[in-house]
């Protein structure tokens, strides 16, 4: 059985597993706010990782940093791709906890494909407006460092199928991606496609695996909302680390579950970052970055 925390706070309750740092579970009153999985066996679909020291995908696993190239395992074979890090299948170690925060460390390289050294450290704070998530990575060694980082959960409004649900979140554009692969082609704005959520509205049949960007900072935070018509929700907010935001409606072929939940994922950079540069943080040696994000009851 795997090593996990549970933190409780105004209603909320939220289980951290030390594999991964992965939120296995968070309710309020009792009811998902995020698709859960079951204690002690594996992670299915990446559910509640942190995704790091890169979001997403490395197209071939190939990048170039600094004049060096550099080769990753793929571990996503049918699609070609490096996904979603280094630090989803480790140990993270406990540093310190209480009754209702949380704080876990991993240490990342070097590894073939990643010859760098960054110690992350995730924060985990529950109260009475959720779950809050800080996120810290810090260079300790002599070199440079690529580096990116987004969260994993899949989230919850309530009862209904989630085609009924209502998503709100202010994007004015997304990245259009190869259908087989999905990497990178180009931005294109939401204006009049089946993507604008700028204004409420259910998500329909509509199949989203896409990252979107231009998303508004109110106080330097930016706001998802997610709302069952039952009358229940869940809402994420993030601050300004994350200019981007994957979306998937986590659909799955028959006989798999199928679109049992919302994977909504604030990026500090866009899918193959290590190759476009686009947003790619450059972690000095002793330097660090942090991103921040929030779920909550609605």
């Amino acid at each position: 059985m795997s090593t996990e925390f549970t933190l409780q706070s105004g209603g909320y309750r939220a289980v951290i597993t030390a594999r991964a740092a992965a939120l296995r579970v968070l309710q309020f009153q009792g009811r998902d706010l995020v698709v859960p999985f079951p204690e002690g066996g594996p992670i299915p679909d990446y559910r509640g990782i942190i995704a790091a020291p890169w979001p997403n995908r490395i197209a071939d696993g190939a990048y170039r940093f600094d004049g060096t190239v550099h080769h990753l395992p793929v571990n996503e074979p049918d699609r070609g791709t490096s996904l979603h890090g280094l630090a989803f299948p480790l140990d993270w170690e406990l540093k310190e906890s209480d009754g209702g925060s949380l704080t876990l460390t991993c240490t990342v390289g070097p590894t073939p494909g990643y010859l760098f050294v960054l110690e992350l450290s995730a924060r985990y704070v529950v109260d009475d407006a959720g779950l809050h998530t800080r996120l810290t990575a810090l260079n300790v060694a002599d070199a440079p460092a690529p580096y990116g980082v987004c969260p994993h959960p899949y989230l919850v409004a309530g009862s209904s199928p989630l085609d009924q649900w209502v998503l709100d979140f202010a994007a004015d554009s997304f990245l259009e991606v190869t259908p087989d692969r999905l990497l990178p082609v180009r931005v294109v704005g939401v204006e009049g496609h089946a993507f604008d959520f700028r204004t409420p509205r259910a998500i329909g049949t509509t199949e989203i695996d896409h990252a979107f960007t231009g998303t508004g900072f109110d106080g330097g935070l930016a706001r998802l909302s997610l709302r069952d018509p039952a009358g229940t929700g869940v809402g994420m907010s993030w601050d300004e680390s994350c200019p981007w935001l994957q979306i998937h409606t986590a659909d799955k072929p028959e006989p798999l579950p199928n679109r049992l939940g919302l994977a909504v994922e604030p990026m500090t950079c866009p899918p193959d970052a290590f190759n476009s540069g686009t947003d790619l943080i450059r972690l000095e040696p002793g330097a660090e970055h942090t991103a921040a994000w929030s779920i909550y009851a609605l």
